[in-house]
């Protein structure tokens, strides 16, 4: 016999197997558990330190999880499942992991009776299937331009969390901004980009109420030289630039030998007459608001304000984005590329204001915006990223809405359907994959069970009671689909 070949260092330890497997159930127990506490009407929220050393008080199942220091690779999948989550759908990051955790502890059992891991797999699948098959039956179809259908809706998603307490205010500000954004595709297709074209501004101080959603744009800036230019403009004509308005800078370390006293005369005089130039190619197109997203020197600052022009620099370049589709505006990348469809002039109001110690510049009253800003207030920094990680998933479900308007019941009532329906299919399926077919059914009791457990009513007579209705709602359905046929054979 030959003695065994280490691959790894002395210091690292291999394990494999069922301990393994028991191991990352554990570990992705201890993840569901930290937040099964969050969920439902009647959660409460988690008090974490943050790395910088801040409060973050919330129920959000992934600004929880996101702030957790974890070392095991199964945790870390599951933080991962609830970012993904919370990426592509926006809510329901507490529930997938409650969800995830529950599916993984009724696998334990099918473990330790050395059942194949790849069977359990096939199974899981084959529920899903099945369960989304059921999902399809049981939504209902609704209309988004009916407000009162929407505001429901959203309503329903953020009555779990904080902003709750503040009636219909946060699911009015996401359905008007995410209606404000949305582009026709065609064939009855839009697309909400929520990420790209909605800006939420947090400004400390007034009241929650006094938040709203803007039809344009505001950004955290003031014009270039505020005792020459206007902080007021009705209805502007906007160029947005993507280029600096001073002298170009060389990339390396440039050395000019002069030979005359003259020379250095003549090269700042080429210096002014560039930057003029520059200036007279913006200025030949009458703008009445010059935005650069790169910096703009004395002289070109001169030149616009004593064409009554005000200049706006140094905006980010997500900012310009939204300027441009809110005023109809083209980011130009070269003065001498001007169009006269490149000015922007949708825009019904440039304005500047203080607000607390900071000027922030406001572009409204836009014509047909396709971004928008929603300024967020309230008395805390704190309560304001509370608001916020709300509003975000408001606007998330109100987009999804618009996307695909289809609607299942909540409150554990879809869940526990799809596991009557699953554990009623489960007689139907052979072979081994029937029992983790049927445990995965049972593991859907998680999320009424965990609604149950939040509220602190009794939990075995809540699902009991539950389980007999929804049993009763199959029986019923199940005779009428099954009457009609049995006359047709008679």
């Amino acid at each position: 016999m030959h003695a065994p070949v280490l691959v790894l260092k002395d210091s690292l330890k291999r394990e494999s197997g069922t301990k393994v497997h028991h191991a990352n159930i554990q570990a992705s127990k201890a993840v569901a558990d930290i937040i099964r506490t969050t969920l439902g009407p009647r959660s409460m929220l988690k008090m974490l330190l943050d790395a910088s050393g801040g409060i973050v008080v919330t129920n959000d199942g992934n600004a929880i999880l996101r702030e957790l220091d974890l070392a095991h690779p199964a945790a870390k999948s599951m933080i991962e499942l609830s970012r993904t989550q919370d990426e592509e759908v926006g809510d329901g990051t507490t529930s997938v992991i409650v969800l995830a955790g529950e599916m993984l502890h009724v696998a334990e059992a099918f473990i330790e009776k050395n059942y194949h891991p790849t069977v359990i797999c096939r199974a899981y699948n084959k529920a899903l299937e099945d369960a989304i098959a059921v999902l399809d039956k049981i939504a209902m179809s609704i209309d988004v331009k009916d407000r009162a259908t929407m505001l429901g809706l959203v309503k329903s998603c953020i009555g779990t969390k904080f902003t709750s307490q503040f009636g219909d205010l946060i699911a009015d500000l996401a359905i008007d901004a995410t209606q404000t954004v949305g582009v026709d595709l065609g064939q009855g297709l839009r697309e909400v980009d929520i990420k790209k074209y909605i800006k939420v501004e947090k400004v400390p101080g007034g009241q929650l109420e006094d938040s709203k959603v803007l039809k344009g744009v505001m950004i955290n800036k003031d014009v270039v030289a505020p005792g020459k230019m206007k902080r007021k403009i009705v209805n502007p004509r906007i160029i947005l630039l993507d280029c600096p308005l001073e002298y170009k800078k060389g990339e390396n370390q440039t050395n000019a030998e002069l030979v005359k006293e003259e020379d250095w005369e003549v090269l700042l005089k080429m210096e002014e007459e560039y930057i003029e130039s520059l200036c007279l190619q913006i200025l030949k197109f009458k703008p009445d608001l010059v935005v650069t997203e790169k910096g703009l020197s004395d002289l070109a600052c001169h030149y616009l304000s004593k064409a009554g022009v005000s200049a706006i620099r140094r905006v980010r370049k997500t900012d310009n984005n939204r300027i441009a589709k809110a005023s109809g505006a083209v980011i130009v990348n070269r003065p001498d590329e001007l169009q006269e469809s490149d000015v922007g002039t949708g825009a019904g109001l440039f304005e500047v204001k203080k607000i607390g110690d900071e000027f922030f510049a406001f572009i409204v009253d836009c014509k047909d915006p396709k971004a928008c800003t929603v300024l967020l207030r309230g008395a805390s920094k704190d309560l304001l990223n509370e608001v916020e990680r709300n509003l975000q998933d408001a606007m998330s479900v109100a987009r999804n809405i618009i996307k695909n308007p289809k609607l299942v019941p909540g409150g554990g009532a879809t869940e526990l359907t799809v596991s009557a329906t699953l554990k009623q299919k489960s007689s139907s399926v052979e072979g081994i994959e029937k029992w983790p077919y049927e445990a995965a059914a049972l593991a859907f009791e998680a999320i009424p069970r965990t609604l149950a457990q939040n509220c602190g009513v009794n939990v075995i007579r809540t699902m009991t009671a539950l389980q007999g209705k929804v049993w009763m709602l199959l029986e019923c359905c199940y005779t009428l689909f099954t009457i009609p046929f049995t006359i047709s054979i008679y």
